[in-house]
C-alpha cells in the first residue's frame, strides 16, 4: 500500500513538473511572438498598425508577469535548494 501511494505520489510530481515546464516555454514563446509583433506594427506608421500595437499590449502585459513569476520561482530554486 505505502509503495502505491508513493508511486502514484512520485508520477504525479513528475507530470506536474513537465506540464509547468511545457507551459512556461509556451508563456515565454507567446510574449516573444507578441513583442515581436507590437515593434513591427509600430515601425510602420499607419493608423491600422498603430492601432494593432495598441490591442497587443491587452496580451503582453499578463505574460509580462508570468515571465516575472516564472524568473523569480527559478531564482528561488537556484538560491534555496
Amino acid at each position: 500500500m505505502i509503495t502505491t501511494v508513493t508511486t502514484i505520489t512520485t508520477v504525479t510530481t513528475m507530470v506536474a513538473i513537465g506540464l509547468t515546464t511545457s507551459m512556461g516555454i509556451i508563456a515565454v514563446a507567446s510574449l516573444i511572438f507578441l513583442l515581436t509583433t507590437k515593434e513591427l506594427a509600430s515601425s510602420k506608421g499607419s493608423g491600422t498598425f498603430l492601432r494593432i500595437a495598441k490591442f497587443v499590449n491587452v496580451g503582453i502585459v499578463p505574460l509580462l508577469i508570468v515571465f516575472a513569476v516564472i524568473v523569480a520561482v527559478d531564482i528561488a530554486l537556484i538560491l534555496f535548494v
